[in-house]
């Protein structure tokens, strides 16, 4: 996406401290030297710690953002502002800040968190289109309850529906509790119904046969029933065959699982 804003974090003021916040813009954590209370007070501009909710108007155009900031004081955050910076066929980009004070005297105290609404008329109505606030804060009108508009996941606003794709089986993987990098193996799937194995990478990361426990993996076989939200897992089996699913899915069908083997632990060299 091309247009992206980090989020910040609020550190606490100490007693000879400053409010500091990292944030997209010209101010990040980390980069200048710290302010001492000799230094002028001044405002600066930075990004919220996230956006939480977006509205349209019944223009289609006028947009209400709810953000995240540093609360307790009126010197933690002030001028929340929305501000179109792009807009594509396809996605509308905005960026969001506040402004707050640093240097000077010790301040209020900004441990807590309050949320703030800025409003920005959109170049014409949003339409089909995305609203894109950073990488990961993206909503869209599209399965919305109006006037609100809908926070979309991790597979975007519009994931693969279920089926037999590739695409759907990635969604199928997500809703799983496994670890990251999980791989799939093959799949046996008749559209409404879904089954296949998955290996997670277990022990010490190293290149399998460096040492001993590389390489080792756990492996469980997954039984999915397709639903309007993607699909649900229904059993979870190492065993052969249909008997564990059968005994918690009697629908399933015999056909996906007649012949499955059993899985084993790969321990590794």
């Amino acid at each position: 996406m091309r247009r992206t804003r980090s989020l910040v974090t609020a550190v606490v003021l100490s007693a000879v401290g400053v409010l500091l916040l990292g944030a997209c813009g010209t101010v990040r954590a980390g980069s200048g030297s710290t302010a001492t209370p000799t230094e002028p007070a001044r405002w600066q501009t930075f990004a919220p710690f996230r956006v939480t909710a977006a509205r349209l108007a019944d223009d289609r155009r006028t947009l209400s953002v709810d953000a995240e900031v540093p609360g307790g004081g009126k010197t933690c955050a002030r001028d929340l502002k929305a501000t179109v910076t792009d807009t594509s066929d396809r996605t509308v980009w905005v960026q969001v800040t506040f402004s707050a004070l640093t240097g000077g005297a010790p301040h209020a105290d900004c441990r807590t968190t309050a949320t703030s609404t800025a409003k920005v008329r959109l170049p014409s109505p949003l339409g089909n289109r995305e609203l894109a606030m950073d990488t990961h804060t993206v909503f869209t009108a599209d399965g919305a309850h109006l006037p609100d508009l809908r926070l979309c996941g991790e597979l975007g606003c519009n994931p693969a529906p279920t089926g037999c794709t590739p695409a759907s089986y990635d969604q199928a993987v997500m809703a799983l509790d496994v670890p990251n990098h999980t791989s799939r193996g093959e799949e046996r799937c008749d559209g409404k119904w879904l089954v296949f194995d998955v290996s997670s990478r277990m022990g010490p990361a190293c290149p399998e046969g460096t040492s001993p426990g590389c390489g080792a993996s756990l492996r469980d076989r997954w039984f999915f029933r397709a639903e309007k939200s993607g699909w649900k897992p229904v059993a979870r089996s190492a065993k052969g065959g249909c008997t564990d699913v059968h005994r918690i899915e009697p629908a399933f069908p015999s056909v996906l699982c007649d012949g499955l083997p059993p899985l084993e632990r790969t321990e590794g060299r």
